[in-house]
């Protein structure tokens, strides 16, 4: 059995993910460390009002968001719908110290006039580190998509507080608990088949 066929069973207690946090940075400290990061999508940074985030995903963490990225894509193309992918976009706002990259992210429709993500997807593979929710509630990221232990969980904002809802506001007829169900399934290129398959009623 592979290693991608326990997601769900996984302890997100183990340190697979090296997270290192600092406090007391300032957004100058910010702002320097991406400058020595570069064009790399790793380490990722968080900053949320003086916390410092570093975190350099494990294996597993980038084969998760890749594949539901790539799930969400099929079920966009079944539905017709324009997307935009966009990835670790760096967002961040000095005004309300904060900065953030997601493991995905998402623009639907209008890509060329966004400038923040309809959809941004995490992944909590091991904890610890900062509640990217409340960074994102100031940047305005109008939903996120919290995979854990097999499971999707949607927030919505909604007067600038994260909501938890069943399902995705910005698609309801998505089935997410569906989607979900396909990221175990190894390789990629078979979950996306049987994906469509299934969305297409085979």
């Amino acid at each position: 059995m592979s290693e991608l066929a326990s997601f769900a069973d996984h302890e997100d207690q183990r340190r697979e993910d090296h997270i290192v946090v600092l406090r007391g940075a300032t957004w100058r400290d910010y702002q320097r460390l991406r400058e020595i990061r570069g064009d790399h999508s790793a380490p990722r940074l968080t900053y949320l009002e003086g916390t410092l985030e570093i975190m350099s995903p494990s294996q597993s963490h980038e084969a998760i968001k890749s594949i539901i990225g790539r799930l969400v894509e099929v079920w966009c193309l079944e539905h017709g719908v324009e997307f935009g992918t966009y990835g670790s976009w760096t967002l961040e706002s000095e005004h309300h110290s904060r900065g953030a990259e997601p493991d995905e992210c998402y623009v639907f429709g209008d890509v060329d006039a966004a400038e923040r993500p309809d959809l941004a997807i995490e992944v909590v593979w091991t904890t610890g580190g900062i509640n990217k929710l409340e960074v994102y509630r100031k940047l305005g990221v109008r939903e996120v998509w919290y995979w854990r232990r097999g499971r999707i969980q949607p927030y919505v904002l909604r007067a600038e507080r994260y909501h938890e809802v069943a399902r995705s506001e910005r698609f309801p007829e998505l089935d997410i608990d569906q989607l979900a169900g396909f990221v175990e399934r190894t390789p990629t290129s078979r979950a996306i088949r049987e994906y469509r398959a299934a969305l297409r009623g085979a």
